[in-house]
């Protein structure tokens, strides 16, 4: 190649290029090349969120910029039957090493077992690939720095996805606190309640045993401390935290190994029938005999060590409190949220049991000090986790580069939100107040850093 430019590639890219491409004809050729070209997708660990949220989708809705070149799992069964039920034609794998060298990806997804998350976080790096990560990150400090190092140390990129921030009520949120509405920011009480469906759910899965989760600390609170952090804008700094498994587990006259042999399923209120989900039955129950996994384990099995009710304080670089708990068998699900500002307070109560069409809206409540009360209602999205799924995967996939909320989470917000669920962890199990700047090597501050898009 040379550096003259034809008048048939000039007028081929287009006016709106001349500029650029007169200065830097090469340089801007490739960018206008790399900008058309197809991101090259993996996926490492074929369940059910991979399935529901980030293959059959993605490719439906982004197939202009998007190309799943890889599959990789495990179990042989599962990944077969998710290739077959995503409608790809892409090759499969049990070997990860083998599947990131012989197709070298640009982009990885990871949805395996969170305490695996940082084996394939970073030997996908290592291997050229930039990273999309479900939350949890991971689920210890040790492997949390590890990550960290491993994205300094390769130039590539860990993208966390946490779509609650994206969600019309939470984003709301975000920019009334921006907005000054309150004044100062001097506390946060919230509280969320999984449901009796929902939560027990955690205590079937692989997520009741600690060392593959983390605890709810980890793998469910990441959710809510990455929108404590995100909303209040600073690094969190201290945390002291009191859990105890007191519902599900040991805290039963009878158990089974799963639902579907089990003696006591007529007098169990958690019975569930895993048969009447042709989905788990054709992604799990049919594959069992390759990994032995039972998606319909007993929520009341004595191997069970993780807690089903926690509470924590929290302490911000800014000085604010946050109140914070967790409850697992609750007979609704949502949460309570209330911002307490020197100029007044917003509140928000969300019942995700609910149906959409029951609730269109979610409500906030806004009272300022010698003031009055104001209403504000906020329509439901029309995807999943409160109108979050679509606006994630938009940012992600679809081309999208304003990020005015700052909306986008990088390597340091996946740390900072399980640090607090780590440092929750070890309270609990200490009994003493954690600081968070002991666990990593990252640097706190009083203002958040926010990620560039």
């Amino acid at each position: 190649m040379n550096n003259r430019i034809t008048r048939r590639d000039f007028i081929a890219t287009g006016t709106a290029m001349s500029g650029a491409l007169l200065l830097n004809p090469l340089n801007s050729l490739a960018s206008h090349a790399n900008a058309n070209k197809k991101k090259r997708v993996a996926i490492v660990g074929t369940g059910s969120r991979a399935l529901g949220m980030w293959s059959k989708d993605v490719q439906e809705t982004y197939s202009d910029k998007v190309e799943f070149v890889g599959l990789c799992d495990i179990n042989p069964g599962r990944l077969e039957f998710f290739k077959k039920a995503c409608g790809f034609t892409c090759p499969t794998f049990n070997d990860f090493e083998k599947m990131m060298k012989d197709i070298k990806p640009d982009t990885l997804i990871v949805t395996t077992v969170d305490a695996t998350h940082h084996e394939f976080i970073i030997r996908g790096m290592e291997l050229g690939a930039n990273i999309i990560t479900e939350k949890p990150m991971t689920t210890d400090e040790e492997k949390c720095e590890a990550i960290l190092q491993a994205e300094k140390k390769t130039g590539k990129k860990v993208t966390v996805t946490f779509n609650y921030r994206y969600s019309p009520h939470r984003a709301k949120l975000y920019e009334l606190l921006r907005n000054d509405t309150i004044g100062e920011l001097t506390s946060v009480d919230f509280h969320w309640y999984l449901d009796t469906s929902h939560g027990s759910d955690y205590f079937r899965r692989w997520h009741r045993l600690k060392e593959k989760g983390g605890t709810l600390w980890v793998h469910k609170a990441t959710h809510h401390f990455d929108l404590l952090n995100w909303w209040i804008e600073s690094d969190p700094a201290e945390v002291y935290a009191t859990g105890a498994l007191d519902f599900y587990g040991k805290n039963n006259p009878f158990r089974h190994t799963n639902c579907r042999p089990c003696p006591h399923k007529d007098k169990c209120n958690y019975y569930y029938d895993i048969t009447k989900n042709k989905q788990y039955m054709d992604l799990y129950v049919t594959h069992e005999k390759h990994d032995g996994y039972l998606r319909d384990g007993c929520v009341w099995k004595e191997d069970i060590n993780i807690y089903d009710k926690m509470a924590a304080t929290i302490k911000y670089m800014n000085g604010v409190q946050v109140s914070y708990s967790l409850t697992t068998y609750s007979p609704y699900e949502g949460y309570r949220i209330a911002f307490n500002g020197k100029k007044g307070r917003i509140d928000a109560w969300i019942e995700e049991s609910h149906p959409i069409e029951e609730r269109p809206y979610d409500e906030i409540v806004v009272n300022k000090n010698f003031s009055t009360r104001e209403f504000i209602q906020v329509s439901q999205g029309t995807s999943g986790h409160g109108g979050g799924d679509r606006l994630l995967k938009d940012k992600i996939f679809g081309g999208v580069t304003e990020d005015p909320l700052h909306q986008s989470a990088s390597v340091r917000d996946g740390a900072l939100s399980i640090l607090v669920g780590i440092a929750a962890r070890k309270s609990c199990e200490t009994g003493k107040p954690i600081k968070l700047a002991d666990l990593t090597s990252l640097e706190l501050g009083v203002k958040r850093q926010f990620v560039q898009s």
